[in-house]
């Protein structure tokens, strides 16, 4: 799947997240964040060779529901899942490599 450059108009519930099968990648941020912004090219090289990982981008805020059951702090947190179960996060990734190394451990997951 490719990877997502707006944010979804409708956030998933938690029980929808938990129940999603291989895959998932979500990252939870705002379209006005600037280490938001900082990291799509990051992103965009780390997934490139992942066509198998649903990248799901989520706008994080107050009300959010989403974020706050995986304790969102900063943005932008990318929180990898392995048929719903958290394998890796990252917050603020430093480099594309990091998000390379983090998808690898969806694969030791599965």
């Amino acid at each position: 799947m490719p990877m997502n450059r707006i944010y979804a108009e409708r956030e998933p519930s938690r029980a929808e997240v938990d129940a999603l099968p291989g895959a998932t990648l979500i990252e939870f941020g705002t379209p006005w964040c600037g280490h938001c912004s900082r990291t799509q090219p990051m992103l965009e090289a780390a997934l490139a060779d992942r066509p198998d990982v649903r990248h799901l981008k989520i706008e994080d805020g107050p009300g959010r529901r989403l974020g706050r059951s995986f304790g969102v702090k900063l943005w932008p947190t990318l929180v990898f899942l392995s048929d719903g179960r958290e394998v890796a996060r990252l917050v603020r990734p430093p480099r594309s490599e990091a998000i390379v190394e983090a998808l690898g451990r969806q694969r030791e997951g599965d």
